[in-house]
């Protein structure tokens, strides 16, 4: 994600990351799923839910390995409903029940390819959604694509993570849908109308949503050309705010929105952009939590990331100041601040006036008031906002 040019993609496999929330600790098995994930991001959403169902990561984690035709489990069935297609309350608890039979038999070998194992599938007559057949787990994918709750609720999803998290117009919901419904769920056509409509640039759609942890963390690397001398202090910071990639607190993923902000987790990031320029010795207080840990919690300490959060650790941090510094060639020093301000918060100027960081700008020299200016502009709240 930092040093991607493909920032849609990257962006949009982060939205499919938590909606297709999964843990494993096969980093190869999860390395396959993101593949899967990359590679339809901007695709189909039916071949991508179809990829995504038959990947070693969620048949292992959603136990349908233990999916059999005498002893059916229905937890793969009820969140592919509830979680990745239609949404809670859109499907019965025999459509569940239903659905388990049809997924008998689905399952991978060592290797994380998917093999269907046909002497453990049901093979009988099921009904799911009204409809009646000797369906297969691809039959049940299809009749939920078949669905336009799915539609709706997919693209729901997707305007809260792109447009507005908390203010979502029903109105445009519904003809977004509608269009992705009809075009087949191309979800590059979904996007499209989405960056195109003029109410995506609306004022209430501005910095509207609170930034993910690691839209901060890569926002911040993205925006400062950089080195990090000790990349893995990354899992430290991704711990503290509550967002390790690759593992999630559960099937549906990081719940977002304000709850990415406590007292802690809010002095934490808007200290962040102080600790790259000053190299300061911060202490972390990372919860000692296996349960978040997924298991992982002595690799941690083989690591020695626990202690290094504890006693205390220093980021240091390589910024080219000079290069970053040259966007701003030729702008004069009146209108300096201004062009700064929006190229740090992507809004239009006056979000924050100078007057209210001018304590935390050293106008020295050109380099040093820009310097100063753009790390005092990252400390602000408004930098949390997206």
């Amino acid at each position: 994600m930092v040093s991607t040019d493909a920032q849609l993609r990257e962006k949009t496999a982060l939205f499919w990351h938590g909606h297709f929330a999964c843990r494993d600790v096969n980093i190869f098995f999860q390395q396959l799923l993101l593949d899967e994930i990359r590679n339809n991001a901007l695709g189909n959403f039916g071949d991508l839910l179809k990829a995504v169902s038959k990947s070693a990561s969620m048949l292992g984690f959603l136990n349908n390995q233990q999916n059999k035709k005498k002893h059916p489990n229905e937890n793969f069935a009820r969140e592919v409903m509830e979680l990745f297609t239609l949404g809670r309350g859109n499907y019965t608890e025999n459509d569940i029940k239903e659905a388990a039979r049809a997924f008998t038999g689905w399952a991978f070998d060592f290797k994380g390819e998917f093999v269907f194992r046909k002497f453990q599938h049901d093979k009988g007559q099921k009904t799911i959604l009204g409809k009646t057949g000797n369906f297969d787990g691809d039959d049940v994918l299809n009749i939920l694509l078949e669905q336009k709750q799915t539609a709706k609720y997919i693209t729901r999803k997707i305007y809260r993570f792109f447009v507005n998290e908390s203010k979502v117009d029903e109105a445009k919901i519904t003809w977004l849908a509608d269009r992705f419904y009809q075009g087949g769920y191309n979800i590059s056509a979904l996007l499209k109308d989405i960056f195109t409509s003029e109410w995506f640039y609306d004022e209430k759609n501005m910095a509207a949503n609170i930034k993910s942890p690691v839209d901060l963390l890569v926002g911040i690397r993205r925006l400062l050309p950089m080195e990090i001398e000790a990349e893995q202090l990354q899992l430290l910071f991704q711990r503290a705010l509550g967002q390790v990639l690759f593992y999630p607190p559960n099937v549906a993923g990081w719940p977002g929105g304000k709850n990415w902000i406590d007292s802690s987790s809010l002095m934490l990031r808007l200290r962040i952009p102080q600790l790259i320029k000053d190299d300061d010795t911060f202490e972390l207080n990372v919860k000692d939590d296996d349960d978040q840990q997924m298991g992982m919690k002595d690799n941690y300490k083989k690591k020695n990331l626990n202690s290094m959060a504890k006693t205390g650790f220093q980021v240091r941090a390589n910024v080219d100041w000079q290069k970053y510094a040259k966007q701003f060639d030729g702008v004069s020093r009146e209108h300096l601040y201004d062009v700064i301000e929006a190229v740090v918060l992507q809004t239009r100027p006056g979000a924050v006036s100078e007057q209210s960081v001018k304590t935390l700008i050293d106008s020295a020299s050109r380099e040093s008031y820009i310097k100063s200016a753009t790390v005092a502009l990252m400390s602000t709240p408004e930098y949390q906002l997206c």
